[in-house]
């Protein structure tokens, strides 16, 4: 009976649920969800598949063997013309100067409007309370719109050039921050805010005295690793009529063969400059975050 006793474990009191029983319960209740969420996503899976396969004239399988043929052409092409890449570097780079201005002047006005919005749509922050959920629906109204969806329309509007890609990249960019902005927002002390209202601030004041100086870091912070993302944004824009380096990288795909040195080229200036900006970004962000 004592042996008995020790392998089960010590009786609940009266009137008190069996915690073990409860654990154990929980336990498989969340393995069966998973086994179901799992078994449901392998279904969408094969059928999305399945679907793809029946609607694509070549088949996706039969296409396989044949994955690396268009990179090998490229490369071995880039590399016959190796020595031109350099000077088609230098070509290449006032539309990289560009590419990265459009993603500097987006990220700043997109920067500024997600800072207002936060704002206004933090809950016990926000101007006008029971605004709180529009503004929080025109973030996500901004966040998801594409930018190529709304530089295409600007298109149509403002004719082609960066002018365009700008607007497009800052209103995504507005949503994006504004949100990742409010999140941080809700976490500042409200102290220094009702320190600052009882003396009669306004609600500038208190947002401008009381609340940025808190958030201002992680703010710069991700404001920083947005200037990232657009820098590749502005290039795919480029795609569609908008200029800088990837209205160049579409002109030499399209061209094909004896052009495939220009790609290297392109992609090679794209690569390091993500790499700059993002070793840049990091050194910041460390000392805004961090003090060193």
């Amino acid at each position: 009976m004592a042996d008995t006793a020790l392998a089960t474990g010590p009786l609940p009191p009266a009137g008190q649920p069996d915690i073990r029983a409860a654990y154990l319960e929980m336990t498989r209740r969340k393995r069966m969800y998973g086994g179901i969420l799992l078994v449901l996503f392998v279904a969408l899976m094969a059928s999305g598949f399945l679907l793809a396969e029946g609607r694509n004239a070549g088949g996706f399988l039969d296409g396989l063997p044949m994955l690396t043929a268009f990179p090998s052409e490229v490369l071995s092409e880039a590399w016959a013309n190796r020595a031109a890449i350099p000077g088609r570097i230098l070509q290449f780079l006032p539309s990289l100067v560009e590419t990265v201005n459009i993603a500097a002047v987006a990220t700043l006005l997109g920067g500024l409007g997600a800072a207002v919005l936060s704002l206004l749509a933090t809950r016990g922050l926000s101007r006008w309370p029971r605004l709180t959920p529009l503004f929080r629906r025109i973030m996500d109204a901004f966040r998801a719109v594409p930018e190529i969806v709304i530089a295409l329309v600007l298109i149509f509007i403002l004719g082609g050039g960066p002018v365009p890609a700008v607007i497009a990249i800052a209103i995504h960019t507005a949503g994006a921050l504004g949100k990742l902005f409010s999140e941080v927002a809700e976490n500042a002390d409200p102290k220094p805010v009702e320190g600052l209202q009882s003396v009669g601030a306004n609600w500038s004041q208190r947002m401008w005295l009381g609340v940025i100086p808190q958030v201002a870091p992680n703010w710069l912070s991700y404001a920083l690793l947005r200037f990232e993302i657009n820098v590749r944004a502005s290039a795919i824009l480029g795609f569609v009529g908008e200029g800088g380096i990837g209205h160049d990288l579409k002109l030499a795909m399209q061209w094909g063969q004896g052009r495939y040195d220009q790609v290297v080229a392109i992609f090679l200036l794209l690569f390091v400059t993500i790499v700059i900006i993002d070793r840049i970004s990091d050194r910041a962000r460390e000392r805004l975050v961090k003090g060193r």
